[in-house]
């Protein structure tokens, strides 16, 4: 087999199922801890989403996305100068960052943002993998009618849990019995009591290194001053892909940060988010 077809299969391949922790029913929580999911798509610069306002990608979206804005790059200039010739002098120069586009939902839950090299949806009431993926779908199609990437060079799913015992009837039980031990193993230690910051950050390799998840958990206080416990698990790959695979990549990772989830919380903390249980997703 030469180079090329190899290559060819490698992209055409699933990526494996090598993630070392339990099968768990899959569950919706009454109350749900996550605070956001986002899913980015990477692709080659396409100068044309710079170069001109995206009017036919909105028109495909602007159905569940009626808000646009046109976050124009902002360039740094000394102080002093009167705001009128600093806005002229800031768009005689050349951007520091890429042009974004951001389109918003009429509730503000769900948002697209375009920029030349990426499409991102970010959703902060999740509720199942199912509606997020239906969601996408929209705006990866007029992706792919208006744009036409050449391929997928960074497939991304990010969950962020946040898990504030005071919301779950839970403020005076300790991390120990709400978190398995080989997560958080300082609260499961006679120093428990004293700890004030917490922060960890491991990556995992997935599917002989063809993935990655990366994982950052610890404490965090909130405005109120309570503390809560963060569960960030992002998950990757930057292997190249035709952009036919990116929702079977992208149901991979989903399935894969619900598992490492539920693997990182007790029994305890999972029943006091109210886990209802649902069928096992299509295949």
């Amino acid at each position: 087999m030469n180079a090329s077809a190899s290559a060819n299969q490698t992209n055409a391949g699933v990526l494996l199922d090598d993630l070392p922790v339990p099968e768990f029913p899959r569950t919706l929580y009454d109350k749900n801890p996550l605070e956001f999911v986002i899913c980015q798509l990477r692709f080659p610069p396409v100068l044309k989403i710079e170069a001109e306002l995206p009017s036919g990608f909105q028109e495909a979206v602007r159905e569940i996305f009626p808000l646009f804005s046109d976050a124009r790059p902002q360039v740094g200039l000394a102080t002093g100068i009167p705001p009128e010739f600093s806005k002229l002098l800031g768009a005689m120069l050349p951007a520091t960052v890429p042009r974004s586009y951001e389109f918003t939902s009429a509730d503000a839950i769900w948002q697209i943002t375009l920029t030349r090299e990426s499409l991102a949806l970010t959703c902060r009431k999740y509720k199942r993998w199912e509606e997020f993926r239906s969601i996408l779908e929209t705006p990866f199609s007029a992706l792919l009618e208006h744009y036409k990437p050449a391929f997928l060079s960074r497939i991304g799913l990010r969950y962020r849990d946040l898990i504030c015992r005071s919301e779950l009837g839970l403020d005076n039980v300790p991390w120990n019995e709400l978190l398995r031990a080989e997560l958080a193993g300082e609260f499961h230690s006679p120093i428990a009591s004293n700890i004030t910051i917490a922060a960890h950050q491991i990556v995992l390799s997935l599917s002989g290194g063809r993935a990655q998840a990366l994982i950052q958990h610890g404490i965090t206080p909130r405005q109120n001053n309570e503390i809560c416990y963060y569960i960030d698990n992002d998950f990757s790959t930057e292997e190249r892909k035709e952009t036919n695979y990116a929702m079977e990549t992208l149901d991979y990772f989903s399935k894969h940060s619900w598992r490492l989830f539920r693997w990182c919380i007790a029994d305890r903390l999972h029943n006091a988010m109210g886990p209802q249980p649902i069928q096992p997703r299509a295949e």
